[in-house]
Protein backbone atom coordinates (compact mmCIF):
# COMPACT_ATOMS: atom_id res chain seq x y z
CA UNK A 1 0.00 0.00 0.00
CA UNK A 2 2.92 2.34 0.65
CA UNK A 3 4.15 1.71 -2.89
CA UNK A 4 0.73 2.54 -4.30
CA UNK A 5 0.47 5.72 -2.24
CA UNK A 6 3.85 7.03 -3.41
CA UNK A 7 3.22 6.26 -7.08
CA UNK A 8 -0.54 7.00 -7.21
CA UNK A 9 -0.20 9.95 -9.66
CA UNK A 10 2.02 7.95 -12.03
CA UNK A 11 -0.21 4.88 -11.88
CA UNK A 12 -3.32 6.94 -12.61
CA UNK A 13 -1.59 8.81 -15.43
CA UNK A 14 -0.40 5.67 -17.23
CA UNK A 15 -3.78 3.95 -16.88
CA UNK A 16 -5.51 7.07 -18.18
CA UNK A 17 -3.12 7.34 -21.13
CA UNK A 18 -3.92 3.78 -22.17
CA UNK A 19 -7.62 4.63 -21.91
CA UNK A 20 -7.18 7.77 -24.02
CA UNK A 21 -5.29 5.74 -26.62
CA UNK A 22 -8.10 3.19 -26.92
CA UNK A 23 -10.83 5.84 -27.01
CA UNK A 24 -8.98 7.75 -29.72
CA UNK A 25 -9.04 4.68 -31.99
CA UNK A 26 -12.82 4.99 -32.26
CA UNK A 27 -12.94 8.73 -32.92
CA UNK A 28 -13.45 10.27 -36.35
CA UNK A 29 -11.45 13.35 -37.33
CA UNK A 30 -14.43 15.56 -36.55
CA UNK A 31 -14.74 14.13 -33.03
CA UNK A 32 -11.02 14.17 -32.27
CA UNK A 33 -11.64 16.93 -29.75
CA UNK A 34 -12.73 14.16 -27.35
CA UNK A 35 -9.10 13.04 -27.16
CA UNK A 36 -8.03 16.57 -26.29
CA UNK A 37 -10.51 16.93 -23.45
CA UNK A 38 -9.70 13.48 -22.06
CA UNK A 39 -6.00 14.37 -22.12
CA UNK A 40 -6.62 17.63 -20.30
CA UNK A 41 -8.82 15.87 -17.74
CA UNK A 42 -6.02 13.33 -17.18
CA UNK A 43 -3.53 16.12 -16.49
CA UNK A 44 -5.91 17.95 -14.15
CA UNK A 45 -6.66 14.86 -12.05
CA UNK A 46 -2.98 13.86 -11.94
CA UNK A 47 -2.11 17.41 -10.89
CA UNK A 48 -4.65 17.20 -8.06
CA UNK A 49 -3.10 13.90 -6.90
CA UNK A 50 0.40 15.41 -6.92
CA UNK A 51 -0.84 18.53 -5.15
CA UNK A 52 -2.16 16.30 -2.40
CA UNK A 53 1.36 14.96 -1.83
CA UNK A 54 2.84 18.40 -1.13
CA UNK A 55 3.98 18.65 2.46
CA UNK A 56 4.12 14.89 3.02
CA UNK A 57 7.15 13.42 4.76
CA UNK A 58 9.81 12.00 2.41
CA UNK A 59 9.28 8.29 1.80
CA UNK A 60 10.67 5.66 -0.55
CA UNK A 61 8.90 2.79 -2.28
CA UNK A 62 9.55 -0.18 -4.56
CA UNK A 63 12.59 -1.30 -2.54
CA UNK A 64 14.06 2.17 -2.55
CA UNK A 65 13.84 2.66 -6.33
CA UNK A 66 11.25 5.41 -6.07
CA UNK A 67 10.90 8.36 -3.74
CA UNK A 68 8.40 11.02 -2.83
CA UNK A 69 9.93 14.12 -1.30
CA UNK A 70 9.45 17.87 -1.41
CA UNK A 71 11.43 18.34 -4.63
CA UNK A 72 9.64 15.61 -6.55
CA UNK A 73 6.14 16.69 -5.49
CA UNK A 74 6.81 20.34 -6.35
CA UNK A 75 8.40 19.65 -9.72
CA UNK A 76 5.63 17.22 -10.72
CA UNK A 77 3.03 19.92 -10.13
CA UNK A 78 4.93 22.33 -12.36
CA UNK A 79 5.46 19.72 -15.08
CA UNK A 80 1.75 18.88 -15.17
CA UNK A 81 0.65 22.52 -15.12
CA UNK A 82 3.00 23.43 -17.97
CA UNK A 83 1.89 20.39 -20.01
CA UNK A 84 -1.75 21.38 -19.49
CA UNK A 85 -1.16 24.88 -20.85
CA UNK A 86 1.03 23.48 -23.62
CA UNK A 87 -1.81 21.26 -24.86
CA UNK A 88 -4.15 24.24 -24.71
CA UNK A 89 -1.87 26.40 -26.84
CA UNK A 90 -1.20 23.57 -29.32
CA UNK A 91 -4.79 22.51 -30.01
CA UNK A 92 -5.53 24.84 -32.94
CA UNK A 93 -2.05 24.47 -34.43
CA UNK A 94 -2.12 20.69 -34.75
CA UNK A 95 -5.77 20.75 -35.77
CA UNK A 96 -5.03 22.91 -38.82
CA UNK A 97 -2.13 20.74 -40.03
CA UNK A 98 -1.71 17.18 -41.10
CA UNK A 99 -0.59 16.18 -37.62
CA UNK A 100 -2.17 13.19 -35.91
CA UNK A 101 -4.09 14.83 -33.07
CA UNK A 102 -4.64 11.72 -31.00
CA UNK A 103 -1.04 10.56 -31.27
CA UNK A 104 0.22 14.00 -30.24
CA UNK A 105 -1.71 13.99 -26.99
CA UNK A 106 -1.00 10.35 -26.19
CA UNK A 107 2.73 10.74 -26.80
CA UNK A 108 2.70 13.97 -24.82
CA UNK A 109 1.09 12.21 -21.87
CA UNK A 110 3.59 9.35 -22.05
CA UNK A 111 6.34 11.96 -22.05
CA UNK A 112 4.83 13.54 -18.93
CA UNK A 113 4.86 10.09 -17.32
CA UNK A 114 8.55 9.74 -18.15
CA UNK A 115 9.29 13.15 -16.63
CA UNK A 116 7.44 12.26 -13.43
CA UNK A 117 9.43 9.04 -13.13
CA UNK A 118 12.71 10.92 -13.65
CA UNK A 119 11.78 13.40 -10.93
CA UNK A 120 10.99 10.70 -8.34
CA UNK A 121 13.62 8.13 -9.35
CA UNK A 122 15.89 7.00 -6.53
CA UNK A 123 17.75 4.36 -8.49
CA UNK A 124 19.88 4.58 -11.63
CA UNK A 125 17.70 2.04 -13.40
CA UNK A 126 14.48 3.95 -12.70
CA UNK A 127 16.16 7.21 -13.80
CA UNK A 128 17.09 5.62 -17.11
CA UNK A 129 13.64 4.11 -17.62
CA UNK A 130 11.98 7.50 -17.09
CA UNK A 131 14.49 9.18 -19.37
CA UNK A 132 13.92 6.72 -22.21
CA UNK A 133 10.13 6.91 -21.88
CA UNK A 134 10.42 10.67 -22.33
CA UNK A 135 13.03 10.46 -25.10
CA UNK A 136 11.15 7.93 -27.22
CA UNK A 137 7.99 10.02 -26.94
CA UNK A 138 9.87 13.14 -28.08
CA UNK A 139 11.45 11.38 -31.07
CA UNK A 140 8.01 10.31 -32.29
CA UNK A 141 6.43 13.73 -31.63
CA UNK A 142 9.05 15.50 -33.74
CA UNK A 143 8.30 13.14 -36.66
CA UNK A 144 4.49 13.47 -36.43
CA UNK A 145 4.34 16.16 -39.14
CA UNK A 146 4.63 13.60 -41.93
CA UNK A 147 4.34 16.06 -44.83
CA UNK A 148 7.26 18.16 -43.60
CA UNK A 149 10.74 17.15 -44.75
CA UNK A 150 12.26 19.44 -42.12
CA UNK A 151 10.43 17.60 -39.35
CA UNK A 152 11.61 14.23 -40.67
CA UNK A 153 15.20 15.49 -40.81
CA UNK A 154 14.98 16.92 -37.29
CA UNK A 155 13.52 13.67 -35.96
CA UNK A 156 16.32 11.63 -37.50
CA UNK A 157 19.03 13.90 -36.08
CA UNK A 158 17.37 13.89 -32.69
CA UNK A 159 17.01 10.12 -32.65
CA UNK A 160 20.60 9.37 -33.69
CA UNK A 161 22.23 11.89 -31.35
CA UNK A 162 19.79 11.07 -28.55
CA UNK A 163 20.60 7.38 -28.82
CA UNK A 164 24.31 8.18 -28.68
CA UNK A 165 23.85 10.32 -25.57
CA UNK A 166 21.67 7.68 -23.91
CA UNK A 167 24.40 5.12 -24.59
CA UNK A 168 26.98 7.40 -22.99
CA UNK A 169 24.80 7.89 -19.93
CA UNK A 170 24.06 4.19 -19.61
CA UNK A 171 27.75 3.34 -19.96
CA UNK A 172 28.60 5.79 -17.20
CA UNK A 173 25.94 4.26 -14.97
CA UNK A 174 27.31 0.79 -15.68
CA UNK A 175 30.80 1.92 -14.65
CA UNK A 176 29.46 3.32 -11.39
CA UNK A 177 27.56 0.07 -10.85
CA UNK A 178 30.74 -1.90 -11.51
CA UNK A 179 32.62 0.21 -8.97
CA UNK A 180 29.97 0.04 -6.23
CA UNK A 181 27.88 -3.06 -6.94
CA UNK A 182 24.65 -1.12 -6.47
CA UNK A 183 22.16 0.95 -8.44
CA UNK A 184 20.58 2.60 -5.38
CA UNK A 185 21.63 6.26 -5.14
CA UNK A 186 22.06 6.34 -1.35
CA UNK A 187 24.06 3.09 -1.36
CA UNK A 188 26.31 4.39 -4.16
CA UNK A 189 26.95 7.53 -2.12
CA UNK A 190 27.92 5.54 0.98
CA UNK A 191 30.23 3.15 -0.88
CA UNK A 192 32.06 5.86 -2.82
CA UNK A 193 32.42 7.97 0.34
CA UNK A 194 34.02 5.02 2.13
CA UNK A 195 36.32 4.36 -0.84
CA UNK A 196 37.45 7.99 -1.06
CA UNK A 197 38.03 8.18 2.69
CA UNK A 198 40.00 4.94 2.47
CA UNK A 199 42.29 6.59 -0.06
CA UNK A 200 45.19 4.38 -1.10
CA UNK A 201 44.97 2.15 1.96
CA UNK A 202 43.60 -0.72 -0.11
CA UNK A 203 43.44 -1.69 -3.76
CA UNK A 204 39.67 -2.04 -3.49
CA UNK A 205 39.26 1.61 -2.46
CA UNK A 206 41.46 2.76 -5.33
CA UNK A 207 39.51 0.70 -7.88
CA UNK A 208 36.16 1.93 -6.57
CA UNK A 209 37.27 5.55 -6.62
CA UNK A 210 38.76 5.37 -10.14
CA UNK A 211 35.80 3.42 -11.53
CA UNK A 212 33.33 5.94 -10.12
CA UNK A 213 35.28 8.89 -11.55
CA UNK A 214 35.53 7.21 -14.94
CA UNK A 215 31.77 6.59 -14.95
CA UNK A 216 31.12 10.17 -13.81
CA UNK A 217 32.71 11.51 -16.99
CA UNK A 218 30.24 9.62 -19.21
CA UNK A 219 27.32 10.56 -16.96
CA UNK A 220 28.24 14.24 -17.38
CA UNK A 221 28.30 13.81 -21.17
CA UNK A 222 24.84 12.21 -21.18
CA UNK A 223 23.38 14.81 -18.83
CA UNK A 224 24.90 17.70 -20.80
CA UNK A 225 23.31 16.39 -24.00
CA UNK A 226 19.87 16.10 -22.45
CA UNK A 227 20.16 19.65 -21.13
CA UNK A 228 21.60 21.00 -24.39
CA UNK A 229 24.83 22.34 -22.88
CA UNK A 230 27.80 23.29 -25.09
CA UNK A 231 29.58 21.39 -26.67
CA UNK A 232 26.76 18.81 -26.68
CA UNK A 233 24.19 21.24 -28.05
CA UNK A 234 24.40 20.40 -31.76
CA UNK A 235 20.92 18.83 -31.87
CA UNK A 236 19.06 21.66 -30.21
CA UNK A 237 18.81 24.38 -32.93
CA UNK A 238 17.99 21.90 -35.71
CA UNK A 239 15.31 20.13 -33.67
CA UNK A 240 13.75 23.39 -32.47
CA UNK A 241 13.59 24.72 -36.03
CA UNK A 242 12.54 21.52 -37.81
CA UNK A 243 9.94 20.25 -35.35
CA UNK A 244 6.36 21.55 -35.49
CA UNK A 245 6.10 24.59 -33.23
CA UNK A 246 3.73 22.75 -30.88
CA UNK A 247 6.36 20.04 -30.39
CA UNK A 248 9.12 22.64 -29.98
CA UNK A 249 7.03 24.19 -27.20
CA UNK A 250 6.80 20.80 -25.51
CA UNK A 251 10.55 20.09 -25.80
CA UNK A 252 11.56 23.55 -24.61
CA UNK A 253 9.56 23.64 -21.38
CA UNK A 254 8.72 20.76 -19.03
CA UNK A 255 11.59 18.39 -20.06
CA UNK A 256 14.07 21.01 -18.83
CA UNK A 257 12.59 20.65 -15.34
CA UNK A 258 12.91 16.85 -15.53
CA UNK A 259 16.51 17.18 -16.76
CA UNK A 260 17.32 19.38 -13.77
CA UNK A 261 15.88 16.73 -11.44
CA UNK A 262 17.98 14.06 -13.15
CA UNK A 263 21.14 16.11 -12.57
CA UNK A 264 20.28 16.48 -8.88
CA UNK A 265 19.58 12.76 -8.46
CA UNK A 266 22.72 11.61 -10.27
CA UNK A 267 25.24 14.15 -9.01
CA UNK A 268 23.97 15.57 -5.74
CA UNK A 269 22.24 12.48 -4.33
CA UNK A 270 24.48 9.71 -5.71
CA UNK A 271 27.90 11.32 -6.21
CA UNK A 272 28.31 14.18 -3.71
CA UNK A 273 31.67 12.74 -2.65
CA UNK A 274 33.00 13.49 -6.14
CA UNK A 275 31.72 17.04 -5.92
CA UNK A 276 35.10 18.61 -6.70
CA UNK A 277 35.34 16.53 -9.89
CA UNK A 278 31.92 17.24 -11.39
CA UNK A 279 31.98 20.84 -10.16
CA UNK A 280 34.91 21.68 -12.43
CA UNK A 281 33.36 19.94 -15.42
CA UNK A 282 30.01 21.69 -14.98
CA UNK A 283 31.76 25.06 -14.55
CA UNK A 284 33.36 24.68 -17.99
CA UNK A 285 30.06 23.55 -19.56
CA UNK A 286 28.25 26.50 -17.97
CA UNK A 287 30.76 29.07 -19.23
CA UNK A 288 30.77 27.64 -22.77
CA UNK A 289 26.97 27.51 -22.85
CA UNK A 290 26.65 31.13 -21.74
CA UNK A 291 29.15 32.37 -24.33
CA UNK A 292 28.12 30.29 -27.34
CA UNK A 293 24.38 30.52 -26.69
CA UNK A 294 24.22 34.30 -26.45
CA UNK A 295 26.71 35.13 -29.20
CA UNK A 296 25.28 32.77 -31.81
CA UNK A 297 21.67 33.77 -31.01
CA UNK A 298 22.44 37.29 -32.23
CA UNK A 299 23.00 36.04 -35.78
CA UNK A 300 19.70 34.13 -36.04
CA UNK A 301 16.82 35.29 -38.22
CA UNK A 302 14.65 32.27 -37.43
CA UNK A 303 12.93 32.89 -34.11
CA UNK A 304 12.84 29.21 -33.16
CA UNK A 305 16.60 28.91 -33.71
CA UNK A 306 17.08 32.12 -31.75
CA UNK A 307 15.12 30.69 -28.84
CA UNK A 308 17.12 27.46 -29.17
CA UNK A 309 20.40 29.28 -28.63
CA UNK A 310 18.68 31.28 -25.91
CA UNK A 311 17.87 27.95 -24.25
CA UNK A 312 21.54 26.97 -24.41
CA UNK A 313 22.51 30.18 -22.61
CA UNK A 314 19.85 29.60 -19.96
CA UNK A 315 21.13 26.07 -19.43
CA UNK A 316 24.44 27.73 -18.60
CA UNK A 317 22.73 29.79 -15.91
CA UNK A 318 20.96 26.72 -14.55
CA UNK A 319 24.29 24.91 -14.28
CA UNK A 320 25.75 27.84 -12.33
CA UNK A 321 23.47 27.04 -9.41
CA UNK A 322 24.53 23.40 -9.44
CA UNK A 323 28.20 24.37 -9.73
CA UNK A 324 27.85 26.32 -6.47
CA UNK A 325 27.43 22.99 -4.71
CA UNK A 326 25.37 24.42 -1.86
CA UNK A 327 21.75 24.15 -0.79
CA UNK A 328 21.34 27.80 -1.79
CA UNK A 329 22.71 27.03 -5.25
CA UNK A 330 20.49 23.99 -5.78
CA UNK A 331 17.43 25.96 -4.70
CA UNK A 332 18.35 28.79 -7.08
CA UNK A 333 18.85 26.30 -9.95
CA UNK A 334 15.48 24.70 -9.24
CA UNK A 335 13.84 28.13 -9.20
CA UNK A 336 15.56 28.95 -12.48
CA UNK A 337 14.41 25.74 -14.18
CA UNK A 338 10.79 26.25 -13.16
CA UNK A 339 10.59 29.95 -14.05
CA UNK A 340 12.42 29.46 -17.35
CA UNK A 341 9.96 26.72 -18.32
CA UNK A 342 6.76 28.74 -17.84
CA UNK A 343 8.30 31.91 -19.31
CA UNK A 344 9.34 30.05 -22.48
CA UNK A 345 5.90 28.44 -22.53
CA UNK A 346 4.33 31.89 -22.93
CA UNK A 347 6.71 32.84 -25.76
CA UNK A 348 5.97 29.71 -27.77
CA UNK A 349 2.28 30.05 -26.97
CA UNK A 350 2.30 33.40 -28.77
CA UNK A 351 4.08 31.87 -31.77
CA UNK A 352 1.42 29.16 -31.95
CA UNK A 353 -1.34 31.78 -31.82
CA UNK A 354 0.25 33.67 -34.72
CA UNK A 355 0.76 30.49 -36.76
CA UNK A 356 -2.76 30.31 -38.16
CA UNK A 357 -4.27 29.00 -41.39
CA UNK A 358 -1.13 27.13 -42.41
CA UNK A 359 1.27 30.05 -41.87
CA UNK A 360 4.38 29.23 -39.81
CA UNK A 361 5.47 32.14 -37.64
CA UNK A 362 9.02 30.92 -37.36
CA UNK A 363 10.90 33.99 -38.68
CA UNK A 364 11.61 37.11 -36.67
CA UNK A 365 9.80 39.21 -39.28
CA UNK A 366 6.63 37.30 -38.37
CA UNK A 367 6.52 39.44 -35.22
CA UNK A 368 6.49 42.70 -37.19
CA UNK A 369 3.63 44.95 -36.14
CA UNK A 370 2.20 42.38 -33.73
CA UNK A 371 1.24 45.15 -31.28
CA UNK A 372 -1.13 46.56 -33.91
CA UNK A 373 -2.56 43.21 -34.92
CA UNK A 374 -3.10 41.72 -31.43
CA UNK A 375 -1.95 43.80 -28.44
CA UNK A 376 -2.46 40.93 -25.97
CA UNK A 377 -0.08 38.63 -27.84
CA UNK A 378 2.51 41.39 -28.19
CA UNK A 379 2.30 42.15 -24.47
CA UNK A 380 2.72 38.51 -23.43
CA UNK A 381 5.63 38.03 -25.84
CA UNK A 382 7.29 41.22 -24.61
CA UNK A 383 6.97 40.15 -20.97
CA UNK A 384 8.44 36.74 -21.80
CA UNK A 385 11.40 38.16 -23.72
CA UNK A 386 12.17 40.82 -21.12
CA UNK A 387 12.02 38.18 -18.39
CA UNK A 388 14.35 35.89 -20.35
CA UNK A 389 16.73 38.84 -20.71
CA UNK A 390 16.72 39.25 -16.93
CA UNK A 391 15.18 42.72 -16.64
CA UNK A 392 13.54 43.65 -13.31
CA UNK A 393 10.93 43.38 -11.92
CA UNK A 394 10.09 40.25 -13.90
CA UNK A 395 10.78 36.76 -12.63
CA UNK A 396 13.77 36.17 -14.91
CA UNK A 397 15.70 38.91 -13.12
CA UNK A 398 15.25 37.32 -9.70
CA UNK A 399 16.11 33.88 -11.12
CA UNK A 400 19.41 35.13 -12.50
CA UNK A 401 20.16 37.16 -9.39
CA UNK A 402 19.65 34.16 -7.08
CA UNK A 403 21.90 31.97 -9.21
CA UNK A 404 24.63 34.63 -9.36
CA UNK A 405 24.50 35.13 -5.59
CA UNK A 406 24.92 31.40 -5.06
CA UNK A 407 27.85 31.06 -7.45
CA UNK A 408 29.61 34.10 -5.94
CA UNK A 409 29.10 32.60 -2.50
CA UNK A 410 30.91 29.49 -3.72
CA UNK A 411 33.94 31.61 -4.81
CA UNK A 412 33.29 31.25 -8.54
CA UNK A 413 33.49 34.98 -9.18
CA UNK A 414 34.76 34.51 -12.74
CA UNK A 415 31.66 32.51 -13.65
CA UNK A 416 29.41 35.22 -12.25
CA UNK A 417 31.27 37.83 -14.34
CA UNK A 418 30.82 35.73 -17.48
CA UNK A 419 27.12 35.34 -16.66
CA UNK A 420 26.57 39.08 -16.22
CA UNK A 421 28.45 40.03 -19.40
CA UNK A 422 26.63 37.44 -21.48
CA UNK A 423 23.28 38.56 -20.07
CA UNK A 424 23.96 42.10 -21.26
CA UNK A 425 24.95 40.83 -24.71
CA UNK A 426 21.94 38.53 -24.83
CA UNK A 427 19.55 41.40 -24.19
CA UNK A 428 20.22 42.58 -27.74
CA UNK A 429 18.37 39.82 -29.56
CA UNK A 430 15.44 39.95 -27.14
CA UNK A 431 15.10 43.71 -27.60
CA UNK A 432 15.35 43.28 -31.37
CA UNK A 433 12.23 41.09 -31.31
CA UNK A 434 10.40 43.63 -29.13
CA UNK A 435 11.37 46.40 -31.55
CA UNK A 436 9.83 44.43 -34.42
CA UNK A 437 6.56 43.99 -32.54
CA UNK A 438 6.09 47.60 -31.45
CA UNK A 439 7.94 49.78 -33.95
CA UNK A 440 7.80 47.97 -37.30
CA UNK A 441 4.93 47.71 -39.73
CA UNK A 442 3.26 44.31 -40.30
CA UNK A 443 4.71 42.39 -43.23
CA UNK A 444 2.71 42.69 -46.44
CA UNK A 445 0.09 40.15 -47.43
CA UNK A 446 1.96 39.54 -50.69
CA UNK A 447 4.67 37.56 -48.93
CA UNK A 448 4.84 34.11 -50.46
CA UNK A 449 4.42 31.36 -47.92
CA UNK A 450 4.35 28.42 -50.31
CA UNK A 451 6.25 26.12 -47.93
CA UNK A 452 3.76 26.65 -45.14
CA UNK A 453 0.45 26.24 -46.91
CA UNK A 454 0.93 22.64 -47.93
CA UNK A 455 3.08 20.31 -49.94
CA UNK A 456 1.23 20.59 -53.24
CA UNK A 457 3.88 22.12 -55.51
CA UNK A 458 1.62 22.06 -58.57
CA UNK A 459 -0.01 25.35 -57.60
CA UNK A 460 1.38 28.47 -59.14
CA UNK A 461 2.63 31.38 -57.06
CA UNK A 462 -0.54 33.39 -57.50
CA UNK A 463 -2.68 30.59 -56.10
CA UNK A 464 -0.27 30.12 -53.22
CA UNK A 465 -0.34 33.78 -52.28
CA UNK A 466 -4.12 33.83 -52.53
CA UNK A 467 -4.38 30.92 -50.09
CA UNK A 468 -2.01 32.53 -47.61
CA UNK A 469 -3.50 34.09 -44.48
CA UNK A 470 -3.54 37.81 -43.94
CA UNK A 471 -0.22 38.79 -42.40
CA UNK A 472 -1.19 42.35 -41.53
CA UNK A 473 -4.77 42.06 -40.34
CA UNK A 474 -6.04 41.26 -36.84
CA UNK A 475 -5.36 37.83 -35.32
CA UNK A 476 -8.24 35.74 -34.03
CA UNK A 477 -7.43 33.96 -30.77
CA UNK A 478 -9.82 31.56 -29.04
CA UNK A 479 -11.04 32.77 -25.67
CA UNK A 480 -9.49 29.94 -23.63
CA UNK A 481 -6.12 30.40 -25.35
CA UNK A 482 -6.22 34.16 -24.73
CA UNK A 483 -7.06 33.56 -21.08
CA UNK A 484 -4.25 31.03 -20.73
CA UNK A 485 -1.72 33.41 -22.28
CA UNK A 486 -2.94 36.27 -20.09
CA UNK A 487 -2.50 34.13 -16.95
CA UNK A 488 0.88 32.96 -18.20
CA UNK A 489 2.02 36.55 -18.77
CA UNK A 490 0.65 37.71 -15.44
CA UNK A 491 2.58 34.92 -13.69
CA UNK A 492 5.83 36.27 -15.15
CA UNK A 493 5.10 39.58 -13.42
CA UNK A 494 3.59 38.18 -10.22
CA UNK A 495 6.42 35.76 -9.46
CA UNK A 496 8.94 38.49 -10.23
CA UNK A 497 7.38 40.81 -7.66
CA UNK A 498 6.74 37.98 -5.17
CA UNK A 499 9.48 35.39 -5.93
CA UNK A 500 9.08 33.90 -2.48
CA UNK A 501 5.91 32.16 -3.67
CA UNK A 502 8.12 29.73 -5.61
CA UNK A 503 11.47 30.11 -3.86
CA UNK A 504 10.06 28.95 -0.53
CA UNK A 505 9.19 25.57 -2.05
CA UNK A 506 12.61 25.38 -3.73
CA UNK A 507 14.36 26.04 -0.43
CA UNK A 508 12.28 23.39 1.35
CA UNK A 509 13.36 20.85 -1.27
CA UNK A 510 17.00 21.09 -0.16
CA UNK A 511 16.70 21.58 3.59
Amino acid sequence: MNNLHVATPEIFLLVAVCTVLVVDLFQTDKRRVVTYWLSQATLVITLALCFGQLGDEPVTAFNGAYTMDSMSATLKCWILGIALLGFLYSRDYIGERDIQNGEYYVLGLFGVGGMMIMVSANNMLSIYLGLELLALSLYAMVALYRTSSRAAEAAMKYFVLGALASGMLLYGMSMVYGATGSLDLATINNIIASAVEGGSDSDESVYRSLGARFGLTFIIVGVAFKLGAVPFHMWLPDVYEGAPTSVTLYIATAPKIAAFAMVIRLLVDALPTLHSDWQQMLAILAALSLIVGNLVAIAQSNIKRMLAYSTISHVGFLLLGIVAGTAEGYSAAMFYAVTYAFTTLAAFGVLLAISANGYEADELVSLSGLARRKPLLAMVMMLSLISLAGVPPLVGFYAKLSVLKAVIGADFLWLAVVGVIMSVIGAFYYLRAIKLMYFDEPIADTVEVSETVGTDTTKDNEAIVTSAPSLSGPIAVRGDVGLGLAINGAAVILFGIFPGLIMAACIRAFT
